[in-house]
């Protein structure tokens, strides 16, 4: 199936995730009653489901391209944005689209095998003015690469990221939001598979006052593959609201989705909404969507709804599980009997219950960067107790 002929695919028809529009009048603003905004804390997100003027450039990019890698800001009106077939599926996102003026577009040029990652850093200088960015990813055919997107500084951000992956691309992407306590980021990802082609879609979310990231894949060929990951700790205050739809739009293809989130500290609140919809079209489609949690402290809520729809009987195989729980005493108890104190054993466990997600990451010093956070996050939770 070609690119043309994959954007007439018809609207989707699931009742999990709404009919886009680029016209803004489609998308009024959210009360909170509306499935899809229902666990937001809207009142924190500084107006950006309103009408706040998102024109704010305080804000650097940093970019660090490898060999053979494309990164350039292109003015909207030239880019190729939409090419992913993305149509904005709510407000914030339809607000970002038209307030972009420019598009940071990544390009990996076919069969190029690209072994250095393309990171870019973004560093917000303030949360008074809102603004908007936009961000498309292309791999060619037949191209290896990893991209990472990093979040730091203080901003008030809405964005839109594209990645497109034509047939047979293997792509790694990465996002960190490693943003200061006071940020608020609302993202909405979109990628497009192409025949055979795969793509490891990585999601880090640690700081931020609010991170909300709403994350979709489809596919215009069979043998197409997904694999999300998604690792995320929230402490206190903080709400991190992860979504995810894979939508299978062609035959044959795979989609395995694991997330796994840690919280610790009055209010603070995580939810992933797992969605994932079978087409008719989409037979021999294998797929399985996951989410742990391990709450460390009372205060703490982590929601976690799993969703699965399927219109074809004729699949490999499809299943979710999502899991919500404190520490096992029976662990704690173990490494105590055996003279670990207490807080080191609470330590062991968090790492035991991260470290099979982590190793699957695949790019090293994003791995060891993870285990540094993870680390850091306990002991300022200790520093906390202690003081």
């Amino acid at each position: 199936m070609s690119i043309a002929e994959a954007l007439e695919l018809a609207p989707v028809e699931s009742h999990l995730h709404p009919e886009g529009s680029f016209d803004l009048a489609d998308h009024p603003v959210p009360t909170g009653r509306e499935e899809i905004w229902r666990f937001t804390p809207l009142k924190r997100l500084r107006g950006l489901h309103q009408d706040t003027p998102l024109d704010g450039e305080d804000f650097t990019l940093q970019v660090d391209a490898a060999p053979g890698v494309t990164a350039v800001s292109v003015p909207a009106a030239d880019s190729a944005r939409g090419v992913s077939g993305y149509v904005p599926v709510d407000r914030v996102s339809a607000r970002a689209w038209d307030a972009a003026s420019t598009v940071f577009e990544v390009t990996i040029p076919a069969e190029a095998e690209i072994e250095q990652a393309t990171t870019l850093v973004l560093h917000g200088g303030g949360v008074e003015k809102a603004a908007a960015g936009h961000l498309l990813v292309r791999a060619g055919r037949f191209s290896k690469a990893i991209v990472i997107v990093d979040y730091d500084g203080s901003a008030t951000w809405a964005e839109n990221i594209e990645v497109v992956l034509e047939d047979g691309a293997e792509l790694t992407f990465v996002t960190v939001q490693d943003w200061n306590d006071d940020s608020v980021h609302v993202v909405t990802q979109h990628a497009r598979i192409g025949r055979d082609a795969k793509l490891k879609h990585v999601a880090v979310s640690l700081g931020g006052d609010v991170v909300r990231a709403s994350t979709s894949a489809d596919y215009i060929g069979s043998g197409g593959s997904v694999e999300m990951l998604g690792v995320y700790f929230a402490d206190q205050g903080q709400h991190i609201e992860h979504r995810l739809f894979v939508d299978h739009t062609a035959p044959r293809t795979q989609s395995n989705v694991l997330y796994k989130g840690a919280l610790q500290g009055d209010e603070a609140h995580t939810v992933w909404i797992g969605n994932v919809l079978i087409r008719k079209e989409a037979e021999g489609i294998l797929t399985y969507e996951s989410n742990d949690n391990l709450v460390l402290t009372d205060g703490a809520k982590a929601d976690s709804v799993p969703n699965l729809e399927i219109e074809t009987g004729e699949i490999e195989g499809a299943g979710h599980a999502s899991t919500t729980g404190r520490f096992d005493d029976q662990h704690l108890f173990y490494l105590q009997s055996r003279g670990i104190p207490a807080e080191e054993a609470r330590r062991l466990v968090v790492h035991g219950f991260f470290n099979d997600i982590i190793r699957r990451i695949g790019v090293p010093e994003l791995q060891e960067r993870l285990t540094a956070s993870i680390e850091d996050e306990l002991a300022e939770h200790v520093g906390r107790l202690d003081a």
